[in-house]
Formats: C-alpha cells, structure tokens, sequence
C-alpha cells in the first residue's frame, strides 16, 4: 500500500480543537512486459513499454478534540485507481477506496462503520505488485461495520461485512484484483471475521485471523428467491517481527469456496474451490531508502485441479524524495489466483517503475 501522511490543521474558536485533514496526492507507473502473452511481450519489445495508471486521489480526515466521533475518506480518480468500471458501483474509473466513521469508546477500543480494512492476516508493503497470490485474502476493503480493540499483549478485532463493495451488484474491493466474482457472476455478502494477535515479546507477533461468509448468486439463470446459495470461509496464522530498521512477516492460510448453484452449473465448473497458500515479506530501510520482498505460493485442493504449486515474487526498493516516493520493482510469477478463489498456471513477468506525489 502506498504511504501517505500530508495534514492541514485548522484551529477553530471555542472549546473544540478541530483537526481536518484535507490533503491530496497523484501517481503514475512506468511498465515492461517482457514475459507474458505474445501480444504484450511483442508490443512492450517494440514500444520499451508504457505509461498509464494514473491517478488522483483525495483524502479527507477529520477528528476533534474531546469528541468521540470521526471520519476518514480516501477518493480515487483515474485509471489507476485500480477499480474496475464494469463491477463496481460508480460505472466508472472512480471509487472510493475507503469510507469510514469512527466512534472511539476509550483509549483501547473503537467502532468503524463504513468501508474499512479487512482485519485478516496482514497486507503487502504495496498492494501491487506484491499482493500476487494472496489474491482477495490481502489488502481487502469491505463495507460494513469493525470493532477494534487492544487489551496488554493481545490485539483483536470483530467485523461483520454486508459486502465487499457498495452497491446491490459491485464486487470490486479496488485493490484485490477482480478476485471475488463480477457483476455478472457472483460477489461476497454477509461476512464474519475475526482477528487476535498476541506480541509474544516486543519483536515478535503471532496472530490467528479467520472469515466466513455468504456469495450472492448474480448470474442471469438465478431466481432472485434463491440467490444466496454460495459460501466461502478461510483462516490464517500469521507472524510478524521487527528489529530496528529490518522486518519480517510470514502467513500460510486455506480457502474455501462453494459456488453459487446456479452460476455454477451454468458455468460447468466444479462446485467447490479449496487451496493452500503462503506468503513471506521481508523489508529493511536505510536513510531514506526502503528495499523489500514479496513472496508468496499457492497449491490448489480443488478436485480435479493439477497443476501443483506456484510462486510469485515480488523484490522491490523505493526512495523517499519528499513529497512522495519513487519505486522500482520486479514481479515474476508462475501462476495466478482466478475469479473463483482457485489456482492456475501461467507465467508472467515485468518491469514496474513507479512515481507518486502527495500534497
């Protein structure tokens, strides 16, 4: 996930200090195919490759002093959004990626309302390239509604998500890479998660997340009184450790999928998906100078599915210029996670150069 941290503070009179962040910010990538389609690798040999995803994106924070209630809002405009027109609720290249209303009970525990971060396992340092074969278990935004709280060493969150986008028909999550579904398929509703970590002593974390919910059937066969007749479930055990300027996190977890009855049997494709995965991030930061890795593996346990194990790697450096960040990173993987939560095979490979800018 991109960093961002630019605040306006405005003082207001009266007893109230309000403190409003209205800051904003742009990016755009720089990509080479070298490994992939024929098209693509063809195309990127004769251009030296392309630019695009651009965006713009617009936050907005607000929190007052001795009020319990706030809010935060990111809105992403462009191409690079990384939101899909055709399945999520705007039609177009614009979503917001996040909406949520805080209300904080004490210093440990708060109540999000809105779309908020799926408290499952941990997210990459940078949702793309590096989610890879996390593929819809790693940087989530739901819209529902999360309790989250701290108590000594332990940590948890409760959360239960009425979907995985606004909307009766969206299943666009904007970072998760079309993982859940489509408009005309299926999408995620009715989801329970829970989350504890545990800091076993100040370096080290270990934490157990799981999910279990609901897929609403929105293919042209089903009958709208028997539309819910999907459900998926996954758990993850998951570690983090931090020494000084170096970190390390790893996490295996298993999916499961049953598909909606009706798509299903229209789609001929098999009614259960299960895999295995793991994932590892490694990252150390010197002066202004943040270098870091991203891998992860998958193995399908679907019946029927096999093609084995893939992999998926992800190294990367980035420099802090000051107002943003440049990045350069190499993805390189050997199979991929599809619409339905299983394995394929397939290998791809490419160049990313990246530039932000936040204000």
């Amino acid at each position: 996930m991109r960093h961002w941290h630019f605040l306006l503070i405005f003082l207001i009179s009266g007893n109230t200090l309000a403190s409003t962040s209205l800051s904003g910010g742009i990016w755009f990538n720089y990509r080479y195919v070298h490994d992939g389609s024929e098209s693509a690798t063809e195309r990127d040999k004769d251009t030296l490759g392309d630019l695009s995803d651009e965006a713009l994106i617009l936050y907005v924070d607000d929190q007052q002093e001795n009020r319990p209630w706030s809010a935060s809002a990111e809105l992403r405009i462009g191409p690079g959004s990384f939101t899909d027109k055709t399945n999520n609720s705007t039609g177009d290249n614009f979503t917001l990626h996040k909406a949520w209303i805080k209300y904080q009970f004490n210093e440990k525990g708060a109540l999000y309302l809105g779309k908020s971060q799926v408290p499952f396992g941990w997210k990459t340092v940078n949702f793309w390239p590096g989610d890879m074969l996390h593929g819809g278990y790693g940087d989530q935004m739901d819209v529902g509604i999360k309790y989250s709280a701290q108590q000594a060493a332990f940590n948890y969150n409760l959360a239960y998500y009425h979907a995985d986008d606004w909307g009766e028909t969206s299943t666009d999550t904007v970072d998760d890479n079309g993982h859940w579904g489509s408009s005309t398929t299926y999408r995620k509703i009715k989801t329970l998660v829970g989350d504890i970590s545990y800091q076993m002593s100040k370096p080290h974390t270990i934490g157990l997340s799981v999910q279990s919910g609901k897929l609403q059937d929105l293919s042209a066969q089903v009958q709208a009184n028997d539309s819910v007749t999907g459900k998926h479930n996954a758990i993850a055990l998951y570690y983090r450790a931090t020494f000084d300027k170096f970190y390390a996190k790893m996490q295996i977890f298993t999916t499961q999928r049953t598909l909606p009855h009706a798509y299903q049997m229209s789609a001929s494709i098999p009614a259960e998906t299960k895999t295995q995965r793991a994932a590892l991030e490694l990252g150390y930061t010197y002066k202004k100078w943040f270098m870091y890795l991203n891998a992860s593996w998958a193995k399908s346990k679907t019946v029927g599915n096999d093609i084995g194990s893939v992999s998926a790697f992800a190294p990367g450096v980035s420099y802090n210029y000051g107002p943003g960040w440049f990045y350069l990173e190499y993805l390189s993987q050997n199979g991929y996670v599809d619409a339905h939560g299983d394995i394929g095979k397939g290998d791809f490979s490419a160049l990313y150069a990246s530039v932000d800018y936040y204000f």
